[in-house]
């Protein structure tokens, strides 16, 4: 099964490569523009402040639902409220520059209070040669070319595949870029090392304390196709190494995938008897994707996920069924040892947006629909493949007034009460966020 997937997605790479459609280039960022008599200022800051209102319907009998309130009393529904700043900032002084990205909130429903702030990132920047870049300090790195997933990103946090856009915190490392540019079918290759270093005070929650880890990207403007080779050290986490690809076919489409070959992982897996064992081996994980743009301003995206870590059915519902016993110890005795190890696996992969293995992405977003200039609805589905369970979540988005952003979107899950997306603590969220950008 392993050296079949490698099998499958190198082919869709080779045939993406060497197809005899002659693709546009890949989309990259634009050129730095100069206006002649502006004079460009050594501080920019930007940023943003949301206002969020979420109404959560809760799934009560569900395992997430139980684990979070185990007492019969529980809530039925959720009201939550969320203030949140941004602030971007760059301060450039020759070929050196500083900069940095906040995040701070604070959020409340009728059960908790959250408040905090932290640099998602805050970082120097040396470039004393266009082909060469020097950075140290806490950054997001984005590795890899899927949409909701990223199976190759070893160096950064994994994005909410409900909400891929976030910005997400980065983590504190020494990096450099190397650069090179050819004529031919190789048309530019780029290299970046990376020491990331891991103790109780830097990158905490990286994995293993006490270990220096290397990594590295190996990018490839190959006849008109970017391809990354990507590898991490062992060491705070089991050594891994993998490759995305991206090319655009034609004017409006564009493909991508990943894959990703992991050693030695370990992960907590629960028995029918409700005990957990620790199980070892080496996995893949891939993802093939696109995206397609109609001349009517129609973008669909669409990524089958093969998450090689993942739980399987049977093992997600043995995990459901001791949390179920769990908690009906609880109530019947109070007993809170078997609660305390159920919410403990729910801590670690069990708990986690997407834990199964198999998943399918789809969105189709609409810009300036029903002739409303700034107006793009959307409509995303995530469905797990194993056991039909799924989320379907239509949204609204408006950017006509200057420098306001006005979204609304309403998650809807269904499933079986062992299922995946059944298993979640709400059945239905409607939000809502205004936010100026300043």
């Amino acid at each position: 099964m392993k050296a079949a997937g490698i099998r499958a997605f190198l082919c869709c790479a080779l045939l993406v490569m060497h197809g005899t459609a002659q693709g546009a280039p890949p989309i990259a960022e634009a050129d730095s523009i100069t206006i002649p008599g502006i004079e460009k200022q050594p501080f920019e800051l930007g940023g943003y402040v949301e206002f969020r209102q979420e109404d959560s319907i809760l799934n009560r009998g569900a395992p997430s639902y139980e684990l979070n309130y185990p007492a019969p009393s529980g809530p039925d529904r959720l009201d939550r409220s969320t203030g949140t700043l941004q602030l971007k900032g760059k301060y450039s002084h020759g070929i050196v520059s500083f900069n940095f990205l906040t995040n701070s909130y604070v959020a409340q429903d009728q059960t908790s209070y959250q408040r905090d702030n932290k640099f998602f990132e805050a970082y120097l920047s040396l470039k004393p040669d266009p082909d060469f870049t020097l950075e140290a300090g806490k950054k997001t790195l984005d590795w890899g070319k899927g949409y909701a997933w990223n199976p190759v990103g070893f160096v950064q946090r994994p994005k909410d595949p409900n909400d891929p856009t976030l910005a997400r915190e980065g983590y504190t490392f020494v990096a450099a870029d190397f650069i090179r540019s050819f004529n031919g079918p190789l048309q530019t290759v780029a290299f970046t090392p990376v020491l990331l270093p891991v103790n109780a005070d830097v990158n905490s929650d990286f994995g293993k304390p006490g270990y220096l880890n290397v990594a590295g990207k190996l990018y490839l403007l190959y006849r008109d196709t970017d391809i990354d080779l990507v590898y991490l050290s062992g060491g705070s986490k089991t050594a891994r190494f993998g490759l995305d690809f991206s090319r655009n076919v034609g004017s409006n489409m564009e493909v991508h995938g990943e894959w990703a070959y992991l050693s030695n992982m370990q992960q907590q897996v629960v028995n029918t008897a409700g005990q957990v064992n620790l199980q070892q081996e080496n996995v893949e994980s891939y993802l093939f994707g696109l995206r397609y743009l109609t001349e009517e301003q129609t973008t669909y995206i669409a990524e089958y996920y093969h998450n090689g870590s993942g739980f399987s059915g049977s093992e997600a519902t043995n995990f459901y069924r001791l949390v179920d016993n769990a908690v009906a110890r609880y109530q019947a005795t109070g007993d809170t040892s078997l609660l305390q190890n159920a919410q403990a696996l729910s801590q670690s992969a069990y708990g986690g947006p997407t834990p199964m293995r198999n998943y399918l992405y789809f969105r189709a977003s609409r810009q300036d629909a029903f002739g409303v200039v700034y107006f793009t609805p959307a409509v995303t589905l995530m469905a797990d493949i194993e056991d039909k369970s799924f989320s379907l979540t239509p949204e609204l988005l408006y950017t006509g007034i200057n420098n306001i952003e006005l979204r609304a979107r309403l998650y809807l899950l269904y499933g079986d009460h062992f299922s995946d997306f059944g298993s979640k603590q709400n059945s239905a969220k409607f939000e809502v966020y205004a936010r100026y950008y300043f």
